[in-house]
């Protein structure tokens, strides 16, 4: 004679449904929380890449003696021996930030990262 299983391993249909409903609520709380973080660390990126650029700009000027309202060529500041060692770029946009006059502030056109820098 062949015994009947009095016990049975593994879970019911209740149980990995409950375990599968929390899962979509860590995930459904976390994945927002992970995309500001994302954007914040690209607008960050970019707001770095404006004040390397806002140095190399200055650094340019006093170097060469140039006025507050001088604007120098990528071919000045981008170089092995230069002030940067390659041209900046918003993460963000994926556009390279514009190159400005000495006196002013270098923009970056990502809205996230000009928001961050007010």
């Amino acid at each position: 004679m062949s015994k009947i299983a009095g016990s049975r391993k593994g879970f019911t249909l209740v149980e990995i449904m409950i375990v599968v409903a929390i899962i979509g609520i860590l995930v459904a709380i976390a994945v927002p929380g992970f995309i500001n973080a994302r954007a914040q660390s690209r607008a960050k990126a970019c707001q770095e890449a404006q004040e390397k650029l806002d140095g190399a700009t200055q650094e340019w000027a006093l170097e060469n003696n140039q006025a507050s309202t001088a604007t120098p060529t990528w071919a000045q500041l981008v170089g092995a021996d230069l002030y940067l060692s390659r041209t900046p770029r918003c993460p963000e946009a994926g556009s390279v930030i514009a190159l400005h006059s000495v006196g002013t502030i270098a923009v970056c056109p990502s809205t996230v990262a000009s928001h961050l820098r007010q």
